[in-house]
């Protein structure tokens, strides 16, 4: 653990400036205020969200609420939640979520959009390709992406329970630089605050900077202190791990005031988890070290050229393929003789694989009658080989 006194900006402004892709994940306790959207706050974070995307950001939102939103529209009582009302609750309350969040952003021009994951979303490989384009199409786009569990369809044992680990997973999925929690605490201290002080002494002590999450780290933290909210700093600490280990930092912010995105380029007191690589080494290694291959291709002289320029796999440059992989496995790409040129997630079966390998891109577009990307694999989702290895 690296604990930094110096200026807080730690650099959590430094970090914030210098990403080109964040998730910002807000919590139920900041927006909902009597079973209600607090739209003075909601507006005053679109209009920070709206500063970050004028300099050309790339932003996400994990936005908690829905449930607790619900509840209050159906009438249903605070306390025990069963888990049929609560999926009802979340059911009503969604419409009303996205709904707040499209208001709060129409006075600055920014189109939003409603993304529902489950856990199975960022976790199957398949899955998780149909979601990050899902999500890359609409950034691509210029929309900002409002992202929530889908409470109406997954059931108590198969879902994450906070929006806290979810805005981990989605910022590894996309690649982003930057995972920020706005939360009801401005970050992790020594032991839970609250508690010291009705104590009549505190000796928690806030916590700035931390770049390894150790035992000692992972043991400072408490439960939900919300009504409204599901998560609490475990589940923080846990997106934390998700997230540097995908490469990404993350900030835990206070977001009880108003524009607190702004308050953190003021140095507002946050405790900054750091990654020790990039996202783009992270999903490399992840690529190449962790996934086992369940077939591989074989590619020509042009597209290993192709490849080695940071170019994606076309099927125009495939030979031929092995193996009975689905969409979103892992597969080898080797040469004619056996050599390894690379590793990727290829980006259809090996059935579909085998109607269009040596074809160029009008060709499929006639075999196949549409058109759109038909990389084999995709850059983003792609590892050279530099050992020389031979399968």
């Amino acid at each position: 653990m690296t604990m930094v006194k110096t200026k807080q900006a730690c650099d959590a402004t430094a970090i914030i400036g210098a990403a080109k892709r964040l998730v910002i994940k807000v919590g139920s306790s900041l927006l909902i205020r009597e079973n209600k959207l607090d739209h003075a706050w909601l507006s005053a974070l679109a209009d920070d969200i709206a500063r970050l995307s004028a300099r050309n950001a790339e932003i996400l939102v994990v936005s908690s609420g829905a449930v607790a939103l619900g509840r209050g529209a159906l009438g249903l009582t605070t306390g025990r939640r069963v888990l049929e009302e609560s999926q009802a609750a979340a059911a009503a309350g969604q419409t009303l979520l996205v709904s707040g969040w499209r208001t709060a952003f129409e006075p600055h021009d920014l189109r939003v959009a409603q993304i529902l994951l489950t856990p199975e979303d960022t976790e199957q490989r398949r899955r998780y390709l149909n979601a990050r384009r899902t999500i890359e199409t609409l950034l691509n786009l210029n929309v900002i992406p409002v992202i929530n569990e889908n409470d109406t369809v997954t059931t108590q044992e198969l879902r994450y329970g906070d929006n806290d680990r979810l805005a981990a997973r989605v910022a590894g999925m996309i690649s982003a630089e930057c995972l920020i929690l706005l939360s009801d605490t401005d970050g992790l201290y020594t032991s839970p605050p609250d508690a010291a002080e009705a104590g009549g002494k505190t000796q928690a002590e806030h916590i700035p900077h931390i770049d390894t999450i150790t035992p000692e780290i992972a043991a400072m933290a408490g439960g939900s202190g919300s009504a409204v909210g599901a998560g609490g700093m475990v589940t923080k600490i846990e997106a934390a791990r998700i997230a540097m280990q995908a490469g990404c930092h993350m900030v835990l912010a206070d977001g009880r005031g108003r524009a607190p995105l702004a308050a953190l380029a003021k140095a507002a007191r946050a405790t900054v988890f750091t990654a020790g690589e990039t996202p783009r080494t992270a999903r490399k290694n992840w690529i190449a070290g962790s996934l086992t291959p369940t077939g591989s291709l074989q590619i020509d002289a042009g597209a290993r050229a192709a490849l080695e320029n940071g170019k994606s796999l076309l099927p125009v440059g495939v030979a031929g393929c092995k193996g009975d992989f689905a969409r979103g496995d892992c597969v080898v790409i080797c040469a004619p003789d056996g050599a390894e040129v690379a590793r990727g997630l290829v980006a259809w079966s090996a059935a579909d694989a085998r109607n269009i390998i040596g074809k160029s891109g009008n060709e499929i577009v006639r075999l196949l009658g549409f058109g759109g990307r038909t990389e084999i694999v995709h850059r983003d989702d792609l590892v050279l080989n530099t050992k020389g290895d031979t399968l």
